[in-house]
């Protein structure tokens, strides 16, 4: 095997496991909402299903950068995914052996929530190390990185309306549990030998004993949560962009966890609308993401991120509000997801440009948790505004607090640094945060 095909293989590793997990999370984003509605039939109870899988999200994203440094980028997503495969194969074991009560189903969420998203952020700082070894363009990478999970989201929602329509909600989980296996393997067989970030770039603390090791330890470990949060503070833009889609994501959530499956079950036919539109919003954002690998370094970085983010967020829920009906609603989720499809790919970007490698997996890390603060939230409200307001206001009002949010980039200053040169943007952040020489 030639030193090029080598140097390209651990990317591709990362890009078909990522595809495999990807394509299982929809399985779960499908199945565990439906089976909820369908046991209990409480919108509410579906929201708070939501909030259970999604807070320890948001607590190991605010906790586990400095972790992730420690264990390594391959070894943490091998763990996360292993511990997800665990945690999910047990639901429908459970469910199979009649054991399956709603707190057994709160919890083993929680567990694949706590788990996932270290694993998550380790692929993601993975992937421009194993661009620069394959020779190319961190864009390029990001691009392809994020139309392979905008391919899988595609793949994935379908399969899971499919697979509930056919076994059932539960026995569908099955399948997400092998997704998270399969990962696991791939990418420990794959992508061997993979420093953290920050491995060889800091002088080694001197070895301490008892409980001066202790101390030490975890205060190095408070030291290097805190150096992630004051870099992202710091940089006006990035952090302005995480609270932006900390927003849209909770808004986000209240319409996948909620307001879609309780449209689908009322009006729209059952699990396979689910699946019919979500696969259609995915296979779009597919379409967006390739285009913006093609062409999206043509133009203006700011002005696609503003114009895009207007056209994906707030159309679906105001269609699904006062246009009832399966057909309307998929074509507003196929301009929407085309749209869509151009954002992470933008924001990846944008993140490797203005974070100096040795401090990503914090940073990272705490962009994460930075998106998904609000997540909880939103399913959750999501609920109880269908439960006591009714469907139809609760996706008016989400529509319109889209919109609202997607337009405050045209007022907010921080925004108008987006072509600034990231010395110069981060220079309120703490100095320790500055990239030190070689």
């Amino acid at each position: 095997m030639s030193d090029s095909a080598r140097d390209r293989r651990p990317l591709a590793v990362l890009l078909t496991a990522n595809v495999i997990s990807v394509t299982g999370n929809m399985l779960t984003l499908v199945a565990v909402p439906w089976f909820v509605l369908q046991s209990t039939g409480s919108p509410a109870r579906a929201g708070l299903t939501a909030f259970a899988s999604t807070l320890p999200v948001v607590l190991a994203a605010l906790l586990g950068g400095p972790l992730i440094d420690r264990l390594g980028l391959a070894v943490s997503s091998v763990v996360s995914d292993a511990v997800c495969a665990v945690a999910i194969g047990a639901i429908p074991a459970l469910h199979m052996a009649g054991g399956l009560s709603y707190g057994w189903l709160l919890a083993l969420v929680a567990v694949n929530g706590l788990f996932h998203a270290p694993g998550e952020t380790a692929r993601e700082v993975l992937m421009p190390r194993l661009a620069a070894r394959a020779g190319t363009t961190v864009a390029r990478a990001s691009s392809a990185y994020e139309g392979a999970s905008r391919g899988a989201r595609m793949l994935g929602a379908p399969l899971a309306g499919l697979l509930i329509s056919v076994t059932g909600a539960a026995d569908a989980l099955l399948v997400d549990a092998a997704t998270f296996a399969a990962s696991a393997l791939l990418i420990g067989l794959g992508v061997r030998g993979e420093p953290a970030p920050g491995r060889g770039l800091r002088k080694a603390p001197e070895k301490a004993t008892g409980k001066a090791a202790g101390k030490k330890a975890g205060h190095g470990y408070l030291a290097e949560l805190r150096e992630g949060y004051a870099y992202l503070v710091g940089a006006r833009l990035l952090f302005a962009v995480v609270v932006m889609v900390m927003v849209t994501n909770a808004l986000d959530q209240a319409w996948s966890a909620v307001l879609l499956p309780v449209d689908a079950r009322e009006h729209l036919g059952g699990a396979t609308a689910i699946g019919v539109v979500s696969g259609v919003f995915a296979g779009a954002a597919l379409t967006g993401s390739l285009l913006y690998g093609a062409f999206g370094h043509r133009v203006s970085q700011r002005g696609l991120f503003i114009g895009a983010f207007l056209a994906c967020g707030f159309p679906k829920s105001a269609v699904a509000a006062f246009l009832p009906g399966l057909t309307p609603l998929v074509v507003a989720c196929a301009v929407s997801g085309l749209f869509a499809g151009v954002l992470n790919p933008i924001i990846g970007t944008e993140m490797v440009r203005l974070v100096p490698e040795r401090l990503r997996s914090r940073v990272f890390g705490a962009v994460t948790s930075g998106v998904l603060t609000a997540v909880p939230l939103g399913g959750l409200l999501g609920g109880f505004l269908v439960q006591y307001a009714g469907l139809r206001t609760g996706m008016a009002t989400v529509s319109a607090v889209y919109l609202l949010t997607t337009l405050s980039p045209l007022v907010l200053p921080a925004f108008r640094h987006w072509d600034t040169p990231p010395g110069q943007e981060a220079a309120a952040a703490a100095p320790v945060a500055a990239p030190r020489p070689a």
